[in-house]
């Protein structure tokens, strides 16, 4: 944990020294991007060979179907409300 807070540490620092420098931000911005692509492409791979994820993956889809659908009815039902008692003469 220390080495990653170290990183992060490290990157903001660099981040802030760096801040004027349009050309390295973007260099910067375009390997963030990869990297992110090959992390989801890697992932997508351990995924893909775990056994026990392919044979549920009908279960995780209903579960995570349910799971967000609740989320986004809790959002609207708890924005109905804030609405109805902050915002009432608007």
């Amino acid at each position: 944990m220390i080495v990653i807070l170290t990183v992060l540490t490290g990157g903001i620092i660099l981040g802030f020294l760096m801040r004027n420098h349009e050309m390295m931000i973007r260099i910067a911005d375009r390997i963030m991007s990869w990297s992110i692509y090959l992390l989801l492409f890697l992932l997508g791979i351990s995924v893909g060979v775990n056994e026990t994820i392919i044979r549920n993956i009908h279960t995780i889809g209903v579960r995570a179907l349910v799971l967000t659908a609740g989320g986004i009815l809790g959002s609207v039902i708890v924005s109905y409300i804030v609405s109805r008692f902050f915002f009432r003469d608007m």
